[in-house]
């Protein structure tokens, strides 16, 4: 298996969401780094949030959020 970078991009936006509430979401403004909007569009084109600029994660996208945290605890011991 091999880790590109759009999914490492993508990876780092999903890391941006608030976790203290599911009524929260982001915003990627139009002068975010081009990598960013990009990541954004490839997760609303997923299913992973709702919007192509970022927006509220999906429940594939809360999923998700919490497999990306539990890695990270696993990888920062």
């Amino acid at each position: 298996m091999r880790i590109n970078q759009a999914m490492v991009d993508e990876m780092e936006l999903l890391a941006k969401f608030p976790r203290a509430s599911h009524m929260q979401g982001i915003k990627v403004h139009s002068d975010a780094d081009e990598a960013m909007r990009d990541a954004a569009r490839r997760l609303y084109d997923k299913g992973i949030t709702d919007s192509p600029d970022g927006g509220y994660l999906t429940d594939l996208g809360l999923d998700l959020v919490n497999h990306l945290d539990t890695l990270h605890s696993a990888l920062n011991c």
